[in-house]
């Protein structure tokens, strides 16, 4: 094939073609839309659209203190790479990792601190973007140990308290000098307004075009104190289940036991990060971390599994994470629409799940989609290879659900196909944000929503250019 296009193109159109600039895409596809990215660097511009997400104060847990700095690891010479986040108490840690099998050098060093002390006085999380410490062997284990144990020496502990994390370009080594330099300009750089917040979000950014920054106050019923809880992400492409290039911190001023707080994070992560798709591939880095410092409780009792307040923290604790999971697919390289697809009435939480997520990582359903084209075949066609035993295409029924609160769309009732209104579809799928809803009417009334974007030209463009 190569052969017969160089004979067709000379080498400088194929050239010209292969780096197809933005008003070539804005003039052959009217939905490209342009979204300041750089690919090795991160460019965070308050004039990109999806900055409306980004909030402008915060509630923010006591007892914590984050910054963001630039150190060096992105070679822009600005943009911030290296967070830190550190709590004045000993604090419960949970976390969540990738399944990949080459689980970079942050997550085994991660995991076996918070095995080794059970989840107990964990103090920090230190991450760098810019470079994942991923594939990098022995040398990348010894870089991540060093980076841990220089925020552990600030912070007077003599045994592994940090987590540590990494995002970037896989098989590259860390910078050390520059990231060992940066991390007492980090813990110098500490704060606990809003300002230093965003830093710590923006800081762990790659091709994200906005920071991921939540937080809110909540009470649990039996409990006088109000307490807080802060939260970010980031994550822009290779986003899929069992999570992809994501990294996520959570800090709670909440007294919970490590057990508790290990339980309350799986199932959360469960239903948020683990229910998001924006490419189908899975990344060597992922972490979500959850810590939890009791610096807001008056009664010294902590949260354990089955005592008062535990399935209430949980849901609070879903709920802000789905909230953090949401902003990662809004942000999908090249996005250009936010989709829910919500399965109904499957026989089981697993089947409706395993159902959803086949539909999110589709490529033809997410290419259907950018297009604008109600090609309802897709989405049947995904349902139909989920490999779920329950599912009978006499009683399978799909609609598309408007995010203006107007009539919903039937495609399929019943396995019978309808006369769809193909202007109608056309107005919906023009929105940003919309509903695929999938009922397998199998009487047992269970559940599961996935949240996901469309492939759009950008996506392939800034995966081509990535190191670059």
């Amino acid at each position: 094939m190569s052969a017969l296009i160089s004979k067709s193109r000379p080498a400088a159109t194929r050239l010209a073609t292969a780096h197809r600039p933005a008003a070539f895409l804005l003039a052959t596809r009217p939905a490209y839309r342009p979204q300041n990215r750089t690919y090795a660097a991160t460019v965070l511009l308050e004039s990109n659209p999806k900055w409306k997400y980004v909030p402008k104060s915060g509630t923010y847990p006591q007892g914590f203190s984050v910054g963001g700095i630039h150190c060096g690891v992105k070679k822009d010479g600005k943009s911030l790479d290296l967070a830190l986040l550190t709590s004045e108490l000993p604090a419960s840690g949970a976390a969540v990792f990738t399944k990949n099998v080459f689980k970079a050098a942050p997550v085994v060093l991660s995991r076996q601190m918070l095995d080794d002390r059970k989840g107990a006085g964990v103090r920090a999380i230190v991450a760098n973007s810019g470079c994942a410490n991923a594939v990098t062997g022995k040398g990348g284990l010894a870089d991540g140990e060093a980076m841990g144990k220089a925020v552990d020496r600030l912070l007077g502990e003599t045994q592994p308290s940090t987590v540590i994390m990494s995002t970037g370009v896989i098989g590259q080594p860390l910078p050390m000098p520059k990231i060992i330099a940066g991390i007492p300009k980090a813990f110098k750089a500490l704060g606990q307004d809003h300002k230093s917040w965003l830093n710590i979000a923006k800081a762990i950014c790659t091709t994200d075009t906005f920071p991921k920054l939540s937080s809110k106050s909540f009470k649990i019923p039996g409990h006088e104190t109000e307490y807080r809880i802060a939260g970010m992400a980031k994550g822009a492409g290779m986003i899929h289940p069992n999570m992809a290039t994501l990294l996520g911190f959570m800090a709670t001023d909440a007294p919970v036991t490590p057990a508790a707080l290990q339980e309350i994070l799986t199932y959360a992560v469960d239903r948020s990060f683990n229910a998001i798709s924006v490419d189908g591939d899975m990344s060597t880095n992922d972490t979500v971390a959850l810590l939890a410092n009791g610096a807001a409780s008056k009664s010294g009792n902590k949260i354990d599994i089955g005592s008062n307040g535990f399935e209430d923290l949980k849901n609070i604790v879903t709920e802000f994470a789905e909230e953090l999971a949401k902003l990662v697919v809004r942000d999908g390289e090249g996005a250009t629409k936010f989709v829910t697809v919500k399965v109904v009435d499957a026989q089981s939480f697993e089947d409706a799940k395993q159902v959803a997520s086949t539909i999110a990582r589709s490529p033809l359903v997410k290419t259907a989609l950018y297009g604008r084209d109600a090609n309802w075949g897709r989405i049947l066609c995904a349902t139909g290879y989920a490999g779920v035993s329950s599912v009978e295409p006499t009683k399978t029924n799909v609609s598309f659900i408007p995010t203006d609160g107007s009539k919903e769309l039937k495609l399929l009732v019943n396995g019978e196909p309808e006369n769809v209104d193909e202007k109608r579809a056309s107005e919906i799928l023009d929105m940003e944000d919309l509903e695929i809803r999938v009922s397998l009417g199998t009487g047992a009334g269970q559940e599961a929503v996935y949240y996901f974007c469309d492939f759009s030209h950008e996506y392939v463009t800034i995966n081509g250019d990535y190191r670059t």
